[in-house]
């Protein structure tokens, strides 16, 4: 070719390279949390997300980033902390009112701090009280993550000879599962937890190949971002926690949360770690001329025992109910009939 021919050649090439504009709003560079959120209300929010007619609480979202996850989540796939993109979640989905307990907290105390000092002005109104407290707490973990899962790339080789290998080299899985437990924050009880997980497969050369059709999908799905797949993850997860919500039932000890357990041990000082009597001697059931004679006995006189609450026995029967600590309700029920086998 003429190397005029091929100067004007490489102009029309880096003319069409200016022309291309940047596609802002692309679907193909966005995740599975799309849209907005502002308030209750959230625009083009993706339709798989949960939601709630009405929030259950305030909720902070709080990440250990002295984990391994997310040691790999920030060096190794260069993504950024997960509690952006989960508050996005939360308020799309209406479930929960978000409180900020990240980075943000530090500027809202340092504008607290200005207007100690007398810095901002009279009219500010950053006084004390005005804060909102967290329900709950919910936390991200990221249990696995892989980045090139495989799966076909050797069977593709295999039925397609040398054009399947250059295919199944580069036919990869992009999987990851995720997890998000949701805690009350007053007692500290875990309330859900819920497992997440997401895959996607890279048909990488499969454009390069064939062009065409094939070429949009290899398009659509190449190079896929490791952190689009986590994020789906964490979607599915965060659906999981909003189930578990829905139909959210108390767990109920006997005795009460936190005041021993039913599991007793040898020389424990709760009811569990008591030795349990073999038999139950008092009977459940006594008679009310059986009582008076009880009364009788043990020197609190009704008379002739005959089955009556008249007003001598009554008064009596609150004596002795007083002469063991019991209410004096002048009725012969189970606490007292207990009182008189003792």
């Amino acid at each position: 070719m003429h190397p005029f021919k091929r100067l004007t050649a490489l102009a029309a090439v880096l003319s069409l390279a200016a022309c291309s504009s940047m596609d802002m709003g692309s679907k193909a560079a966005k995740t599975e949390a799309t849209g907005s959120a502002g308030g209750a209300n959230s625009q083009n929010a993706n339709s798989k997300l949960a939601r709630c007619n009405a929030p259950l609480g305030t909720i902070a979202v709080v990440e250990d980033t002295n984990t391994p996850w997310y040691g790999i989540l920030t060096s190794q796939y260069q993504l950024g902390p997960t509690t952006p993109v989960l508050k996005l979640m939360i308020q799309q989905s209406n479930c929960f009112v978000v409180v900020d307990r990240g980075r943000a907290m530090n500027n809202m105390m340092q504008e607290r701090a200005l207007a100690q000092s007398g810095e901002l002005r009279q009219n500010s109104n950053f006084g004390k009280g005005q804060m909102v407290s967290a329900d709950y707490t919910l936390s991200p973990t990221i249990t696995f993550s892989n980045n090139n899962a495989g799966g076909i790339g050797g069977l593709v080789g295999g039925l397609l000879g040398p054009v399947g290998a250059i295919v199944g080299g580069s036919v990869s899985a992009k999987e990851a599962s995720t997890l998000l437990t949701l805690v009350d924050n007053r007692s500290g009880v875990q309330l859900a937890a819920a497992e997440g997980s997401a895959k996607n497969w890279d048909f990488g050369a499969i454009g390069g190949l064939f062009g065409g059709a094939a070429g949009g999908i290899g398009g659509g799905y190449a190079n896929t971002a490791q952190g689009k797949v986590i994020v789906a993850a964490f979607m599915d997860s965060y659906n999981g926690v909003v189930k578990a919500v829905e139909n959210y039932k108390a767990q109920e000890v006997k005795g009460g949360l936190g005041t021993g357990g039913q599991l007793g041990v040898q020389g424990g000082s709760t009811p569990a770690a008591q030795p349990v009597a073999a038999t139950q001697t008092a009977p459940a059931t006594m008679t009310l001329k059986q009582a008076q004679e009880k009364l009788n006995a043990q020197g609190f006189p009704v008379g002739t025992p005959d089955g009556v609450m008249g007003p001598r026995t009554r008064a009596e029967l609150k004596r002795f109910q007083n002469s063991r600590g019991l209410p004096e309700s002048g009725v012969l029920d189970q606490a007292t009939i207990a009182a008189f086998n003792q």
